[in-house]
């Protein structure tokens, strides 16, 4: 009899579209070079190094200890997490939601932009996402067998979108989603009200979503306040907003996160959601509830000031190691220019002779060549470590 040789299937199509995860090839790399035992200092990725606020740890904790606290969670999350949401909004911008209509718990907000373009996105459709971007904008439409529409944002106007040749592009009536996020990932970039209340009007007359990644709203500095795209009138026809404890309060392995948007669109992402994952661990509710009604604004002015000091001084260090940086006033991140424009060389030379990982611009999109983007989210020593070694490296460097 003869012997059948197995043949591993075929996989999809879609991964064909998609490359690797930038961040996973930069871990593999790290590991690799920390297994030969480099001490590699990591300024590329945006993850809080400080812990969330005490009382937060302290009723996850009490929490966990319940016994009837472990079962299964409703898809919907906890009714009490999404009315801390909705209060926070009701506070913080004067934005009334319907907590039980109108907000979403998530696990993060990542798996939710990815499932809002699965809910909204066939093939043949698309999705306007800028041309300076978090990945998951771009991955989402792509597993969704949906196109890119790249939306530039313009660097002479603090990174704000250019809607005027949008408008001229060919595909845009085949586009549903428009995607942007301020204070911005990678630039820092932040914006006003009347922006969004621009492109609100932009989407209205396109029917379009204007869908707003707010993790970064209370990431602040320089006495920059950031709004939300939900406080202009009438927003919630055509918004969705998505906001996340990750940044917010230190809450990054949490993975708490939620979407706020009208019912038929709560409805939509819901389908997607209950049928891929389940409801969050009931204790990370309570205390993401507890975060959001209980923590002082005080709180969260000592951490930004913290953030601002190592933004000040990784500005002060750029000209140093052949940087050229934009100033931000909000996110986690210092966006530089490279002096010899090549940044892959540049990040590529700096993790393997100064063992400090910085995150390549050209990873956020085709604007990103040439720039490279350096979190604040590194313990002081550290942060001074990692400037001292780039310079010492740049020094020698070509």
């Amino acid at each position: 009899m003869a012997t059948h040789t197995f043949s591993l299937p075929k996989t999809a199509a879609r991964l064909e579209r998609m490359p690797p995860y930038g961040f996973e090839l930069i871990n593999r790399r790290i590991a690799q070079l920390s297994a030969a035992g480099a001490d590699i200092i990591r300024l590329d990725m945006g993850s809080p190094d400080m812990p969330p606020p005490q009382p937060v740890i302290e009723m996850l904790q009490r929490s966990a200890e319940n016994p009837n606290c472990h079962n299964y969670g409703s898809y919907r999350g906890l009714p009490a997490f999404r009315k801390a949401v909705a209060d926070y909004y009701a506070r913080r911008f004067g934005v009334q939601v319907d907590p039980d209509t109108e907000v979403l718990p998530l696990i993060g907000s990542k798996e939710g932009i990815v499932n809002l373009a699965l809910a909204f996105l066939d093939r043949g459709d698309a999705a306007i996402v800028p041309d300076l971007n978090y990945p998951a904008y771009t991955m989402g439409a792509l597993m969704a067998g949906g196109d890119v529409i790249l939306m530039h944002l313009d660097p002479e106007r603090n990174y704000a979108p250019d809607l005027q040749a949008l408008r001229q592009h060919p595909d845009l009536r085949r586009a549903k989603l428009l995607w942007v996020n301020y204070p911005n990932n990678p630039t820092g970039a932040t914006c006003d009200l009347n922006l969004y209340a621009e492109l609100i009007a932009f989407c209205r007359e396109h029917d379009l979503l204007l869908c707003s990644d707010n993790p970064y709203a209370e990431v602040v500095y320089d006495g920059y306040r950031a709004p939300s795209a939900l406080q202009v009138e009438g927003a919630l026809t055509c918004t969705v907003e998505f906001m996340s404890l990750s940044k917010l309060y230190n809450m990054a392995g949490w993975r708490l996160g939620a979407c706020l948007a009208r019912r038929e669109v709560i409805e939509a992402l819901l389908t997607i959601k209950s049928n891929v994952d389940s409801g969050h661990f009931r204790p990370i509710y309570e205390a993401g509830a507890l975060a959001l009604n209980a923590t002082p604004q005080s709180w969260i002015d000592q951490r930004n000031a913290i953030y601002q000091a190592r933004r000040d001084a990784i500005l002060a260090a750029c000209p140093s190691i052949g940087l050229s940086a934009f100033k931000t006033s909000g996110s986690l991140y210092v966006w530089a220019r490279v002096a010899d424009g090549d940044d892959t060389a540049y990040v590529q030379a700096a993790l393997e002779q100064a063992q400090v990982s910085l995150t390549a611009g050209s990873m956020y999109g085709p604007a990103g060549k040439g720039y490279v983007r350096i979190s604040v989210g590194v313990e002081d020593s550290r942060l001074q470590e990692a400037i001292a070694r780039l310079q010492r490296w740049y020094a020698n460097w070509n």
